[in-house]
């Protein structure tokens, strides 16, 4: 018999506290969500430095960081409208992460996660392996 797991416990998803305990305060991160995403759509011009990032692991990044974000905001102010929006960026992660299975980071492929109320579980398990591996693709 396969169980799906549906908690945090059951996939080892850590709690959000620790999950965004490295991430940038909401407004910091919002700013630079909204310039990767004019970078990505071509509205501004990247940064001439750095080496080469890959476009998927970027893309990637940004969905990432895009969903967390998301995430967080909803967890500051749960509501339909912030609930919705956070599963709706989560799905579009876990949708990435299904043509890109080499791009998960964590411990747990998305799917393994479906009964989770919008793979926000997911995010989580994610963004915490993502910051823990020197966050890669940006």
């Amino acid at each position: 018999m396969h169980v799906t797991p549906n908690s945090g416990e059951a996939i080892g998803a850590p709690p959000p506290h620790e999950a965004y305990a490295n991430a940038p305060d909401l407004r910091r991160e919002m700013h630079q969500v909204l310039a990767l995403g004019a970078e990505r759509e071509g509205r501004q011009a990247g940064p001439d430095t750095g080496p080469l990032v890959d476009a998927t692991a970027a893309e990637r990044a940004w969905l990432l960081r895009r969903a967390a974000l998301i995430d967080q905001m909803a967890l500051d102010g749960p509501g339909p409208g912030p609930v919705a929006a956070a599963t709706e960026t989560a799905e579009q992660l876990v949708q990435h992460d299904r043509r890109h299975p080499d791009l998960v980071a964590g411990p747990h492929h998305p799917d393994a996660i479906t009964l989770a109320p919008g793979h926000r579980l997911y995010v989580r398990q994610e963004y915490a392996a993502w910051t823990a591996a020197g966050r890669p693709g940006i």
